[in-house]
């Protein structure tokens, strides 16, 4: 199994799955853990179990969302972990961003060209993991991750390490002019995240997520991007736009051991 690691801070684990390492096939080979992206259940459980191993967790301390690019965030606590597996499944349906302060428990999002963000509070022991899509972005998840760290673990700004993993470039996405209005009246700054190429806008989710974070008060030297471009690299990254939404996803996970 290959991981990209990233380095957030002592005693934590941040990465992104590539696609190698696991036992689906097709468009989801090799490595895909997300069930509801109509891979064999069976071997999404057999990749799932290989993640755990690795990460030397239990797969009840796995905990994955069912992501709808909204802007809802849930905080998982050991009460969470308590529920029965049809209520944990319940309570993830619609989030697409996961905050807990638990050791050894690994939260993560899955993405295809969407956006991830891992976040860690090195002073109150908190992580995060989010999802960003055009929708999220627009809809401020990060933001909302954030506050809700914040209002809930005080969290302050000043103390996240932040990493925006691989997603789709600004070079690769491509948008319609409903996108570009969408951002332009959200109040993201169209000078920084939008450019024209050959005629058509193109959109840098990574700056309008990196911006969102700054204006959030995280210090910019804490934030790191991984430069990672799915869409171009989808031969090593799922990648929604080259290989068809029926296809695997890439799991950017974040454990404190």
């Amino acid at each position: 199994m290959e991981f990209v690691e990233y380095k957030i801070g002592e005693g934590v684990r941040a990465f992104s799955t590539t696609r190698k390492g696991g036992v689906s096939n097709g468009a989801y080979a090799t490595f895909n853990i997300t069930d509801y992206c109509n891979d064999d259940n069976n071997r999404v459980q057999q990749n799932r179990l290989l993640l755990c191993n690795a990460l030397g967790i239990s797969e009840e301390r796995l905990i994955l969302p069912r992501q709808t690019h909204g802007d809802n965030v849930l905080c998982i606590d050991s009460d969470f972990l308590l529920l029965p597996r049809d209520v944990q499944r319940k309570q993830l349906y619609g989030v697409d961003a996961v905050v807990t302060s638990l050791p050894r428990c690994c939260i993560g999002v899955s993405t295809a060209d969407c956006i991830p963000l891992l976040m860690y509070d090195c002073k109150k022991r908190v992580v995060a993991a989010v999802h960003a899509g055009w929708r999220g972005t627009v809809a401020r998840i990060a933001e909302n991750a954030l506050q809700t760290m914040t209002q809930r673990y005080g969290t302050q700004p000043t103390d996240i390490c932040a990493v925006i993993g691989p997603g789709i470039s600004l070079a690769a996405f491509e948008v319609g002019n409903e996108v570009y209005d969408a951002f332009h009246a959200a109040g993201f700054p169209m000078q920084r995240i939008a450019q024209k190429i050959a005629s058509k806008w193109h959109i840098d989710l990574w700056e309008a997520n990196r911006l969102q974070l700054l204006g959030c008060g995280v210090m910019e030297e804490q934030i790191s991007v991984s430069g990672i471009c799915t869409y171009s690299r989808h031969d090593e990254f799922f990648s929604a736009r080259r290989l068809g939404i029926n296809s695997g996803r890439i799991f950017n996970g974040i454990m404190m051991e």
